[in-house]
C-alpha cells in the first residue's frame, strides 16, 4: 500500500523565491511542491503539500492527519521557535514526524537555535536548502522500510 505523507510549511514559506534569496534560494513554493511530488512518486509515496501563515491552521492540519496520513514532514518556519500548540498537536497524533529547515537554524540568530517542535520529531534536517525536503522523504522511506 502506498504511504501518504503530509508536508506542512509554515509562515512566509509562500514567499520562497522572492525573499532573502541568499538564505532560501530562488525556487518557489510551487516548484518545491512539484519537486517533492515527483520524488515522492519515484519512491512509492503520495504526498499532500500544504502551507499556512496561521498557527491554528497548522495545528488543525496536524490533527486531521491522524488516520489519513502515515507521516508528517514539517517546516514550521518561525513557529518552530515559539509554538507549543504545534508541538502538542504533533505529540498527540503520534505519527512519524521529520522536522525540516532550509537554513541551518543553529548557525543563525540565537533565538532560532531553539526548536520547540523537535521533541516530536524523529529527526531534524537543516541547512541543505530545499534538498532537505527530498532528504526528509528518503528518511521517511527508511522509517517504513525497517
Amino acid at each position: 500500500m502506498t504511504k501518504k505523507i503530509l508536508i506542512i510549511n509554515g509562515p512566509n514559506l509562500n514567499l520562497l523565491g522572492e525573499r532573502e534569496e541568499s538564505k532560501y534560494g530562488t525556487i518557489t513554493l510551487d516548484e518545491l511542491k512539484n519537486n517533492c511530488e515527483s520524488h515522492a512518486k519515484s519512491i512509492g509515496f503520495k504526498i499532500k503539500f500544504e502551507q499556512s501563515n496561521i498557527e491554528g491552521e497548522i495545528v488543525t492540519m496536524i490533527q486531521k492527519a491522524k488516520g489519513i496520513f502515515d507521516g508528517i514532514i514539517i517546516n514550521a518556519a518561525g513557529y518552530t521557535h515559539t509554538s507549543v500548540a504545534i508541538l502538542d498537536a504533533l505529540l498527540a497524533i503520534k505519527l512519524p514526524t521529520i522536522e525540516v529547515h532550509i537554513t541551518n537554524i543553529y548557525n543563525r540568530e540565537e533565538f532560532r537555535k531553539k526548536s520547540l517542535i523537535s521533541k516530536a520529531a524523529r529527526g531534524i534536517i537543516c541547512g541543505f536548502g530545499i534538498n532537505g525536503y527530498i532528504m526528509a522523504l528518503d528518511s521517511m522511506k527508511e522509517i517504513y522500510n525497517k
